[in-house]
């Protein structure tokens, strides 16, 4: 368990040119490189940062489009630039997003016999396939009330944790995901569920793993293993966001998929499908 020091240095900037600054270096980009790829000059690009000129309201838009900054944090330059937000940011239960949420059911769906779930930008659970079953054995009714923090489901002491094979390894790639949100997110739900989840102890002889901060993956898959039953199943996870949206929260949702890495583990998860459901209906269980 680490102390929180081990949080990442939270951004300071609060005007537009310090924020804008703050994300170019974040993105290890000179004023220079930037200046070019936002087709600006590089003295106005100085002047926006040191507060000498403001930005026009097309500039901002362009700069975060370059920097590829969150959608939500673009409504903080706008704002912090004196103009209105530009993206809207719709409840995920809000009778506008049901296309979007029927279109994802569809896409967990065609996932089963393998577990995949939807997320939103604080981890809690948006949609889920049945076979999400097989990674909650044995968990506590408690952490499956709604609200479902997907998170906290995992790396809890009730939760998933205890069944994990690698759970130090598995952990510090779920924490080190969690930093970099923290560190570019001005949430703070987020720092308090870091430091929640930091705080969980760790198996016995476990090796602290200093909360993610530097062994979490960027990889396209993340291994890990899971007891269930006699069997030790063996995944890769994988994680796919929207690539062109315009709405916050479309953004931050991400569709978290499990896949079998080895023949055994495809084996059980398509037997448990057939028990669940026989006739290959399809039903899933929804957050």
């Amino acid at each position: 368990m680490s102390q929180d020091a081990a949080l990442p240095a939270r951004r300071t900037g609060t005007t537009v040119g310090d924020m804008l600054r703050e994300w170019r270096e974040h993105r290890r980009l000179s004023q220079l490189a930037l200046s070019n790829e936002a087709d600006v000059s590089t003295r106005h690009l100085s002047c926006v940062e040191t507060g000498k000129a403001g930005p026009s309201r097309e500039l901002v838009a362009r700069l975060g489009e370059v920097l590829h900054v969150p959608l939500r944090e673009r409504n903080r330059l706008l704002l912090a630039a004196g103009y209105a937000p530009g993206y809207p940011e719709t409840p995920v239960g809000a009778a506008g997003l049901e296309p979007l949420r029927a279109s994802l059911r569809a896409v967990l769906d065609a996932h089963d016999p393998f577990p995949a779930f939807v997320v939103d930008g604080t981890w809690t659970l948006v949609e889920a396939n049945a076979s999400v079953e097989v990674l909650l054995d044995g968990v506590d009714e408690d952490l499956l009330t709604e609200p479902v923090n997907v998170l906290r489901l995992g790396l809890h002491p009730r939760g998933m944790a205890p069944r994990v094979v690698d759970l130090v390894r598995w952990r510090t790639d779920l924490l080190g995901r969690l930093r970099r949100q923290v560190e570019w997110n001005d949430r703070g739900e987020l720092a308090d569920l870091y430091r929640e989840l930091d705080a969980y102890p760790l198996p016995l002889g476990s090796a602290p793993t200093n909360g993610g901060a530097d062994h979490g993956t960027d990889g396209l898959a993340i291994p890990f293993r899971l007891r269930h039953g006699d069997d030790e199943l063996a995944f890769l996870g994988m994680v796919t966001t929207f690539g062109t949206p315009v709405d916050v929260t479309l953004s931050e949702l991400t569709i978290e998929t499990f896949l079998p890495a080895d023949a055994r583990t495809a084996e059980v998860l398509r037997a448990a499908a057939a028990r669940r459901d026989p006739l290959g209906s399809g039903d899933e269980l929804r957050s």
